[in-house]
């Protein structure tokens, strides 16, 4: 539990900013992001046992604690031509200084009998930002950090050979910090974002089911909850001075997933989530989709100690851009101005971009003794590109491309 905790101050000290299937990683473990995020249907390994389905950890014998983290490395780039006055060109293009980041993790899963597993994690999951100050000001002067962590007790039983079943409670920290002033044409309503950090906490839980067929056939099940966030004072809508809060709600998710393991030194499995965008508080007022998102991995071992992985991960961007109404207004709850449709899209494309939809997963592990191994895993989000325009012909628009590189290393010792 000291190292959750520490881990907790770690990542509290870390500038985040990542987005994969929307602002959710696609995996936390070396492991489970070399082979696409898996681990619902099939075990991959402890650690990621806690955060994609505990019911996994009764697979694990005895005492497994792990460590390590992730260098994420987006390239995000936006480009705008929008003014009070209208468009003005050629429009200001910018790339994000926001390049390189750290996100730490550490978990224990230890096997109290032959029916009871306990463990306790602590993830960076879900998180994204840019930083475009000093660049041209049609870019907003904007600089967004959104950080979120779960700290996640779970508890395991042993129903019989085949099945387990599984609880566990998500204790999250979030962080939003947000500089900006963004306006479109007209110059009204303007946001003026720039309250400072704001941390708040909230509470969520997860339920799951594990099916484990002779170790050749799997099959799992979770569910999610929602977890509700509201961070203080992070917005002045109509240039008052006084700071308005923004509920923004991390979303339910339901997945379902399947493996199999015709080889002892062979095993490949699907994972299929459901992430309920449009029913989040927050999310839903700035027009994010639902996704759905399928991920694909496999693990080949040609000798005892080394483990070779590769996966792929795809999620349609639950930001949709395209054609916008200008002149619609939106009610976003605790703001005191309405936006338009145009607006939302400017401040998605521009302040959080979470639009990656595919990733390629490659790593190994391996093992040094029986009761220490390295996992390492590389995954790459290819560039994606999301437009909006003004949809009243005036010839605005806003644009977004997201890429991302990442290298996670994880330390595991078991006894």
């Amino acid at each position: 539990m000291r190292k959750a905790i520490l881990a907790s101050a770690l990542l509290s000290a870390v500038g985040i900013s990542f987005a994969t299937n929307g602002d959710n990683l696609i995996g936390v473990s070396p492991a489970s992001r070399s082979m696409g995020g898996i681990g619902v249907g099939m075990p991959v390994g402890p650690t990621d046992s806690i955060f994609r389905n505990p019911a996994w950890m009764t697979y694990y014998k005895g005492f497994n604690l792990s460590f390590g983290g992730i260098l994420f490395m987006p390239e995000v780039k936006a480009k705008s031509n929008v003014t009070p006055g209208g468009p003005m060109n050629p429009p200001a293009s910018a790339t994000s200084q926001s390049k390189m980041f750290v996100v730490p993790e550490v978990g224990i899963v230890h096997q109290i009998n032959d029916k009871i597993t306990v463990g306790v994690g602590a993830f960076g999951v879900s998180g994204m930002g840019v930083d475009y100050r000093n660049k041209d000001p049609r870019l907003a002067n904007m600089h967004t950090t959104l950080q979120f962590m779960r700290i996640i007790p779970a508890l395991a039983y042993k129903v019989n050979d085949a099945i387990s079943v599984s609880g566990a409670l998500h204790l999250a920290y979030g962080s939003l910090d947000m500089g900006a002033n963004l306006c479109a044409s007209g110059g009204s309503p303007c946001w003026n974002a720039g309250g400072g950090q704001s941390q708040t906490y909230g509470i969520g839980a997860q339920l799951g089911v594990a099916y484990n067929m002779g170790d050749f056939v799997y099959a799992g099940l979770t569910y999610q909850s929602p977890v509700n966030m509201t961070y203080k004072r992070v917005f002045d809508t109509n240039n008052d001075n006084i700071f308005e809060d923004l509920k923004l709600t991390q979303p339910q998710e339901l997945a379902f997933g399947v493996g199999v393991k015709p080889m002892d030194n062979f095993k490949v499995g699907m994972d299929i989530r459901w992430i309920n965008w449009k029913n989040a508080k927050g999310y839903k007022e700035f027009q994010w989709k639902d996704q759905w998102v399928i991920g694909l991995g496999g693990e080949f071992k040609p000798t005892q100690k080394l483990a070779l992985r590769a996966g792929y991960n795809y999620g349609k961007s639950p930001i949709r851009g395209g054609v916008k109404n200008l002149m619609n207004a939106n009610k976003i709850p605790n703001f005191n101005a309405q936006f338009s449709d145009f607006q939302i899209a400017m401040f998605n494309l521009i302040g959080f971009p979470a639009i990656t939809e595919h990733h390629i997963t490659l790593g190994l592990g391996y093992e040094f003794t029986k009761n220490f191994s390295i996992d390492l895993a590389y995954k790459h989000a290819f560039k994606k590109k999301v437009c909006a325009e003004d949809g009243a012909g005036m010839g605005m628009f806003v644009e977004a491309q997201n890429a991302q590189n990442a290298i996670s290393v994880g330390l595991n010792w078991k006894f």
